[in-house]
Order: structure tokens, then sequence, then C-alpha cells
């Protein structure tokens, strides 16, 4: 097709679309992604570019319900302790003597005797006997007395 003018000088339709038509030849024929740059790498080593890190999105718990706690008061103190040594500190030293779970630690010993027995413990002093049970001394504060407390659970 030949350009053909009109009166005021300007090109045609079908110039219009032949020009277009013809870039898009060139374009099919060298391909669009022809003179791309190669990127310059400054480090021999290749590290995995950052990419994307959507947070967990779960569609149903894992867990129906939460765990009970493990280790409450009850599993905490298993038995008070009555042999004539643990009498002594009773009596002596306002030390109630208690077999206690192996795992628990001395944060909840003194919250079971809190919880169990309502009264405050000043100290806890543990050991772990040769036949791998726990025992805790626990010594309650000046305005309880270990005498009547051991009364009140009834092992004197």
């Amino acid at each position: 097709m030949a350009i053909t003018k009109t009166p005021k000088g300007k090109a045609t339709k079908a110039s219009e679309k032949d020009a277009k038509a013809k870039a898009a030849k060139k374009a099919a024929l060298h391909g669009t992604h022809a003179h791309a740059a190669r990127k310059v790498r400054y480090s021999v080593s290749f590290h995995r570019p950052k990419t994307l890190r959507l947070p967990r999105n779960p569609k149903y718990p894992r867990k129906s319900i939460p765990h009970a706690p493990r280790m409450d008061q009850f599993r905490t103190i298993v038995s008070p302790l009555n042999t004539e040594s643990a009498m002594k500190k009773i009596e002596e030293h306002n030390t109630l003597v208690f077999i206690t779970d192996i795992r628990a630690n001395k944060r909840q010993i003194k919250d079971a005797v809190k919880k169990l027995y309502d009264v405050q413990a000043a100290k806890v002093n543990t050991l772990i006997r040769p036949d791998g049970k726990k025992k805790a001394y626990v010594r309650l504060t000046a305005d309880h007395d270990a005498l009547d407390v051991a009364n009140k659970i009834g092992f004197i």
C-alpha cells in the first residue's frame, strides 16, 4: 500500500495500520527482550533473594482445647512427711516437710502450700533423696505456726 495523502497533508488510516503491522512484525522477528543487559554481580557467592514470607493463618486450631495445667497444687505436693526429724523441724524451726513432685520447682511448691493450707511460706529448701523423690522444707512466716498447720492437715 502506498501512502496516500489527503488534501490537508495527513496520512490515512490505512498507512497508520500499515506502520503498526510492520512494527509488530519487527518485534516478532527480533523479540521484545533481545537487548536486555545482563545483571552485574559483584560477589562470587549467590544469595537467594528475600521474598515475601506471610504469617501463619491456620484454617483450624491444631489443638481443640488448651491443655489443663500440668503442675497444679495437688500434683506438686505428694504428701507431708512425719518422721522424727520432720517433727523436730515443725516444733523448733517452724518448718513443714513435704514429699513433692520431682519436676516441681521452689516457686511452685511455695504457691501450692499457700493454696492448700492458707499459710505464707518464708522460704523453701529442696533436696532429692537417694530413692529419687524430692523433699521440700517449707519455712513458714512468723505469723503462722507450723504445729497448728500440721494439726489442721492431720498428721500429728
